[in-house]
């Protein structure tokens, strides 16, 4: 995540559309916004519009407006989502659902940056640059022919890719928090915090629903909650289940008898955080540069595994842990 932050900052100030693919909830909209943001067009406006499971004329319309008269109907002139992203940013959602028949017309948007409304023959002309976004493979669409080739092609300049939230558990406890603070906000509760036993739930979970899910989750156990933690009963059965779990003592880990896949990279983790931490003198801000890790999840990391600095110094040597072995 923090390589494609760094990427989407390389790319913002640079005028060239961004093709943003991912599953469903990654937050594929909230990137759009940010390379808006730190982009030159931060002063225009971005304009946002899925093309997800709408008739192709109601999208044709929502694109490039109308003239009035253009149907049964159209009473006045109606501004399109292009025309309305001028000197802007157009953020396309689900762009591998856009009608094949159409198509062609955003092509010439990209390509000439302009357009007619329906039921007009004056051509308009933008200046916009184009953000898009999908949960599909549109490489493979391309190949099925249910999307242009040469559209894929100017659409996917720079592609950036969300990793699915189940692929980084690390981003689980941070998210948890940001919304944990804004749902109290929001809801005016007390919440603060998460019982320790809440959030290792939360970091087992598989997350099918991805980031949308979490915040779900999460304003959820806000309003059900009566006091400043959130418990395990504040979370859906789901998670209950996964905090009933039973997780290696702290002699087992360090004498090795763990036996389950979790607990032996438990005991990894614990056997190298300790060793990094004995090499470093126990300077933790040294110790997280050595892991390539964060200090705050060195420290969550020193929490969880219930690591002392009295109980390193007799932990056994792991010869096959590599110094600097990054988590």
């Amino acid at each position: 995540m923090q390589e494609l932050s760094n990427l989407a900052g390389r790319i913002a100030s640079c005028d060239v559309n961004v093709l943003i693919t991912g599953e469903t909830g990654t937050g594929k909209e909230l990137l759009a916004r940010a390379i808006h943001q730190m982009g030159s067009r931060s002063g225009g406006p971005l304009v946002a519009f899925s093309c997800a499971n709408l008739p192709e004329t109601l999208v044709e319309d929502e694109l490039f407006g109308h003239e009035k008269g253009a149907f049964t109907g159209a009473f006045l002139n109606r501004q399109g989502r292009v025309e309305s992203a001028n000197h802007g940013s157009l953020f396309l959602d689900e762009v591998g659902d856009l009608p094949i028949a159409l198509q062609p017309k955003l092509l010439r948007v990209l390509q000439e940056r302009n357009f007619e409304r329906l039921g007009s023959n004056r051509t308009i002309n933008v200046d916009i640059r184009i953000i898009s976004a999908t949960n599909h493979n549109l490489a493979d669409l391309v190949k099925q022919g249910k999307f242009r080739e040469d559209l894929y092609y100017r659409l996917n300049v720079v592609e950036l890719h969300l990793p699915p939230l189940r692929e980084r558990t690390d981003d689980v406890s941070l998210l948890a928090h940001h919304f944990l603070h804004k749902s109290a906000q929001h809801f005016r509760k007390n919440a603060r915090r998460f019982s320790q036993a809440a959030l290792s739930s939360l970091e087992q979970y598989s997350w099918p629903g991805n980031v949308r899910e979490l915040e779900n989750i999460i304003q959820r156990a806000v309003v059900l909650s009566d006091g400043p933690t959130i418990e395990c009963s504040n979370l859906p059965p789901a998670f209950r289940s996964l905090a009933q779990k039973p997780v290696a003592d702290a002699e087992s880990l360090a004498v090795g008898k763990a036996s389950t896949y979790e607990e032996e990279i438990k005991r990894f983790k614990r056997n190298l955080v300790v060793r990094t931490l004995r090499e470093c003198g126990w300077r933790k801000a040294e110790s997280a540069r050595a892991l390539g890790v964060a200090r705050g999840y060195l420290h969550r990391l020193i929490n969880q595994l219930d690591i002392r600095e009295d109980q390193g110094q007799s932990l056994p040597e792991q010869s096959d842990v590599p110094f600097g072995t990054v988590m």
